[in-house]
């Protein structure tokens, strides 16, 4: 019988023996009456206490609060439920790949493997901050302490190949991941006290509800076919197709030049509401190009349909081929409620010479970015100041607050007034290249740290070591700003050496922290966590492969990321992510460049995007051909 029927049965149950027991008058009648009362009330709470506990699963989660859309929303606000279905997408990629396998830290992998081949248990909607709604797993039974996530695999859900996904594959795929699969897969998987099925379609995880974000984190795992694996080596690299359970499959591959995805005729989950109005092209082509203005001329002859530009000279001066006069392709600037990335010229502090934090804030000042926006990037670019600009989360122009200073006396941050105030700015200039009050203001510094000039060098004053290093890069585009760079370090004394490298060495020397600066750009969300241990956590010093390439070893930076992660409340996240800023900041490790006001996005007209875009901006997942029937 149902645990409310038997509530409804017991209570009437209750009422009659009380009547009884006060009608009575025989003492023994009077003394079973009240004992049957009394059991049946001790029982009551116990019976609605399992009914507690067993709530429904739920269809999906939030980091915070609730899920923005309802348990019948029949698709995510920034896709088209009525796209068309066909076409053929092509993309420009520049550089090379010698690996499918997007899991592992081995190789260069391919674009986009991931992406269209393999679901995860969950699926993001990019219209929140972080909330995930059914996909392999149809719903998710989540405790409010978050002390174990159990997962409802979709009956309908499989690979590629027919087999069905099971309770099997997604602990094959958690142990794997875990053992051999990027670090950040390593270091979040390896949080699971227990991992267990509790039958062929339900898996269950439980944690120590340290860390609030882990439930989630394991909702985006993707999901591996653990029968395919059965023969093959897991941490190689390969240039076999994978087999995935996504909407797309590999039919051609040629080795660093060429990718053909196609969609699935038979994909289990084109109709679920989180995957309604997406991967709407029948088929994708992904060609790759030595150099970007190789790829930018593929799109002007039509072999690229879309290409999102980082070039500000050539957005401003190159799209002015006749396709554009003409309305037959549209430049768009997508604007996006994300903070703006970080891009910036990251100093290797493993390195002797960028120990000192006074050195590091020296040479910010001997960069001229208003010069070098007005001279070289059309005036299209604005400064990045911290590691949030723009958004809630960023501390520049927002002094401390009382939850902040209480959490940074707790993670025993020491931070210098114009921080705690939020004062601190990127250094701006006089715009002419040469900015005297700058430059001694980094000539200042570097005194402070035991540096002097002598003979037109920069010599330390002990050892009369010359202060030179190297700027790696991989682009054209890199290099301009590079050389502007070494002019502005020359007029001091400083000499920085450029060295161009292929993006193959660029990335297995970034992997390794074989460099002494390099170029690099974060992207951070409205709802950052686990990942920013991977970006400034102080394991990955000596870790090979994480994103902390400045080498950043800070208790204080370590304990706020744990306060940001284990925020029970957005309010608490924001005031965690704006110490976090803080304290990156005052650390200099990076020199901050500049961000485009929006998504710079060039695209052929026929290639059409949803009216209303994510939080993210233009995404190609969502766009279908307009040159189809019936497209709206």
């Amino acid at each position: 019988m149902p645990v409310l029927a038997i509530a409804r049965e017991a209570m009437p149950i209750v009422a009659r023996a009380a009547i009884i027991c006060r009608m009575s008058d025989s003492p023994l009648i009077r003394e079973c009456c009240r004992s049957l009362a009394l059991v049946s009330m001790l029982a009551l709470p116990a019976v609605f206490g399992a009914r507690a506990g067993l709530a429904e699963p739920a269809y999906g989660v939030a980091m915070h609060g609730q899920p923005a859309l309802p348990a019948d929303f029949t698709h995510f606000p920034h896709t088209n439920p009525d796209a068309p279905k066909g076409g053929t997408l092509r993309l420009a990629v520049t550089g090379s790949f010698d690996s499918l396998n997007p899991f592992i830290i081995k190789g260069s992998p391919a674009w986009h493997v991931r992406l269209l081949m393999f679901e995860p248990l969950l699926a993001r909607n990019h219209s929140e901050p972080f909330s995930l709604y059914g996909l392999v797993a149809e719903k998710v039974d989540m405790p409010e302490d978050r002390t174990s996530i159990t997962f409802h695999l979709n009956p309908k859900a499989s690979f590629a190949d027919g087999a069905s996904i099971t309770a099997k594959d997604v602990l094959f795929s958690w142990k794997t991941l875990r053992d051999h699969g990027r670090l950040n897969h390593r270091t979040y998987y390896r949080k699971v006290l227990k991992a267990e099925a509790i039958d062929e379609h339900t898996v269950k995880f439980t944690l120590d509800g340290k860390d609030r974000e882990l439930p989630l984190i394991l909702g985006l795992m993707p999901v591996l076919p653990a029968h395919w694996f059965k023969d093959r080596t897991f941490d190689k690299t390969t240039l076999e197709p994978m087999l995935g359970s996504g909407p797309y499959r590999l039919v051609e591959v040629k080795p660093g030049q060429k990718l053909v995805f196609e969609r699935r005729k038979d994909y289990w989950g084109k109709d679920l509401p989180s995957r309604r109005g997406m991967f709407n092209h029948d088929r994708i082509i992904i060609d790759y190009y030595r150099d970007r203005q190789a790829a930018f001329e593929a799109l002007k002859k039509g072999l690229v349909d879309i290409r999102f530009e980082s070039d500000a000279t050539r957005w401003a001066t190159a799209y002015d081929f006749p396709a554009v006069k003409e309305g037959r392709f549209v430049q768009e600037v997508v604007p996006t409620k994300l903070p703006a990335p970080l891009s910036a010229f990251v100093f290797n502090t493993r390195r002797a010479l960028f120990f000192d934090a006074r050195v590091r804030e020296a040479l910010l000042h001997t960069f001229d970015f208003e010069w070098a926006n007005a001279n070289l990037f059309h005036g299209l670019y604005r400064r990045t100041s911290g590691y949030f600009d723009g958004s809630e989360l960023s501390s520049i122009g927002r002094a401390a607050d009382v939850m902040e200073l209480r959490l940074m006396k707790q993670v025993g941050a020491r931070l210098q007034e114009r921080f705690i105030k939020g004062e601190w700015r990127a250094p701006v200039s006089d715009g002419s290249g040469r900015d005297r009050r700058n430059l001694r203001r980094a000539v200042q510094l570097l005194g402070q740290a035991g540096w002097r000039i002598a003979g037109g060098r920069m010599v330390h004053a002990k050892t009369g070591q010359p202060f030179s290093f190297e700027l790696l890069i991989q682009s054209s585009e890199q290099e301009k700003i590079a050389l502007h760079w070494q002019k502005a370090l020359s007029a001091i004394g400083i000499t920085m050496r450029v060295r161009l490298v292929d993006s193959a060495q660029f990335t297995r020397r970034l992997l390794n922290y074989d460099y002494d600066v390099a170029p690099y750009t974060w992207h951070n969300s409205l709802s950052p966590g686990n990942e920013q241990k991977f970006y400034w956590g102080s394991f990955g010093r000596k870790q090979p492969g994480t994103r902390n390439y400045a080498g950043i070893a800070d208790k204080s930076v370590d304990a706020t990321i744990e306060a940001l992660i284990a925020a029970r409340t957005r309010t608490e996240l924001v005031a965690a992510a704006r110490l976090l800023d803080r304290l990156l900041s005052s650390g200099f490790y990076v020199l901050p460049l500049y961000h485009a006001p929006g998504q710079w996005v060039g695209r052929w007209q026929h290639v059409k995007h949803p009216a209303t875009l994510s939080l993210y901006g233009f995404q190609i997942t969502t766009t279908w051909d307009g040159r189809l029937k019936n497209g709206k």
